[in-house]
């Protein structure tokens, strides 16, 4: 199990804490919905869903969640403006979670925190994701729109193995760092996607996590499931592989360190809630030996056993 001798900051995001010291908090989960291909979604552009199949979705992740005691957040994934303000109207009527807004683009993405700060849910959204592709005007419209919490990915198409990650936050003479673009936009809350490429790169994501946690002391995660959804030779391997693959993918981040993960599609909860839980109960029961207790008693290693 690793040990930082960092502080690990944890943050708190509309009353979900991230963050912390391996076996301190349970990792949280994040479910994307009205992604790219979501069957629920009938009109991408103008932001047209089935509602019910939406609310069934959401209401069994928060049951996971409970079940578990894994914290949840929801990634609302848009394809344009118009749509991004459906999606975050609907999500925050229908579950408590708090939001990532998250868009391929810049200006849907920029609607969608605007419209959270005109409905008065600025506290309770993460902006996903800054990246080296940001521009001014995203910073601008971060700060202006009193955004508090941002996901960085760590991606660096220069240095793709784990010590890149580091050099693209930190930046250099050539480059502005990501965590420098985060302070000019008045962003106090960080969380670092540390970049899964594809199934192979699982591994080095979770070497950066142990890495920028030494680093930073940063809430620091990824994304390994969708790496395991395009994984073409997966369901060659048998009926039940992708599902097993799937609750490997999210341990291997865990035991690295990881904060929180992004699962993909939410409709994978009931896979990933309890492969997580029981990860995050071995770590914690662990970690005792090193005096390091769960700073919540809704905790997975209190809840599952």
């Amino acid at each position: 199990m690793w040990q930082f001798e960092t502080e690990q900051k944890i943050f708190d995001i509309g009353g979900v804490q991230v963050g912390g010291k391996p076996g301190e908090l349970p990792t949280v989960l994040i479910g994307s919905i009205f992604y790219e291909g979501h069957k629920i979604v009938t009109d991408a552009v103008n932001g047209v869903f089935n509602k019910k199949m939406a609310e069934n979705l959401l209401n069994k992740q928060k049951e996971m969640s409970e079940k578990t005691a894994n914290p949840c957040m929801v990634d609302v994934v848009a394809l344009t403006p118009q749509a991004i303000q459906k999606y975050i109207e609907y999500v925050s009527e229908t579950t408590d979670a708090p939001i990532l807004i998250d868009s391929s683009s810049a200006e849907t993405k920029i609607s969608g925190v605007k419209y959270a700060k005109e409905i008065g849910l600025s506290n309770k959204i993460v902006y996903n994701s800054i990246n080296w592709h940001s521009n001014d005007e995203e910073k601008k419209a971060l700060e202006t729109n009193n955004v508090k919490a941002t996901v960085i990915l760590a991606y660096n198409p220069r240095n793709v193995w784990p010590a890149g990650r580091i050099e693209i936050l930190r930046g250099d003479s050539s480059q502005k760092g990501l965590l420098k673009i985060a302070e000019e936009a008045s962003i106090e809350k960080l969380l670092i996607d540390t970049a899964v490429l594809d199934a192979p790169s699982i591994g080095l994501a979770a070497e950066a996590v142990a890495l920028v946690k030494k680093e930073f002391g940063l809430p620091c995660g990824g994304g390994p499931v969708n790496a395991v959804s395009e994984w073409k030779k997966v369901e060659e391997l048998g009926i039940y592989a992708k599902n097993v693959c799937t609750a490997n993918a999210v341990a291997a981040m865990q035991y690295a360190g990881a904060d929180f993960v992004l699962y993909g599609p939410i409709g994978k909860a009931e896979v990933v809630f309890p492969a997580a839980a029981m990860t995050d109960a071995l770590i914690a029961y662990k970690a005792r030996v090193h005096g390091i207790k769960p700073k919540t008693k809704n905790h997975p290693l209190f809840k599952i056993f």
